[in-house]
């Protein structure tokens, strides 16, 4: 790509809400990404009172949440914030399941950013473990996705 394409791309991109752009061919790869890394502050969960069981009150809503136990193994995360989609469309298979084998390259899922879908690709060859979320649920920067074991 010439500088004045590479410039006027720049300008396209500046223009508009576009936070990252990547193309990839054969000759090239380009990647331009906007903006400041978001910066993230943790901060202790704020501690709730159990109310004392009486008639209004079932064991199931004192109960602590279940948590499923975590597999151990890589995990692939977001890389944005927005919604997680296992399959290209509701009718779709879903692009990928636990205990199967995937190729570099091969897309996961997808995650949709203002109205933008956005393809998750494996960045080596693994095997699926555990799908970290449910279809069509929102997913934040940093999120695991999935668990996987290299191979």
């Amino acid at each position: 790509m010439e500088v004045k394409d590479l410039k006027l791309l720049i300008k396209m991109i500046t223009e508009t809400d576009i936070t990252e752009f990547a193309m990839d061919n054969a000759e090239e790869k380009i990647v331009i990404k906007r903006g400041q890394k978001p910066e993230y502050v943790q901060m202790a969960a704020p501690a709730y009172l159990t109310p004392a069981p009486g008639p209004a009150t079932t064991a199931a809503a004192t109960a602590p949440p279940v948590v499923p136990a975590s597999k151990t193994g890589e995990t692939i995360n977001s890389p944005i914030v927005g919604t997680f989609y296992r399959a290209a469309s509701p009718e779709a298979a879903p692009f990928v399941e636990i205990g199967q084998i995937v190729e570099k390259g091969q897309t996961l899922c997808l995650v949709e950013a203002m109205k933008l879908f956005n393809e998750i690709e494996s960045e080596y060859k693994c095997k699926i473990l555990q799908i970290c979320i449910e279809n069509a649920q929102p997913v934040e920067f940093g999120q695991p996705l999935f668990i996987v074991e290299k191979i």
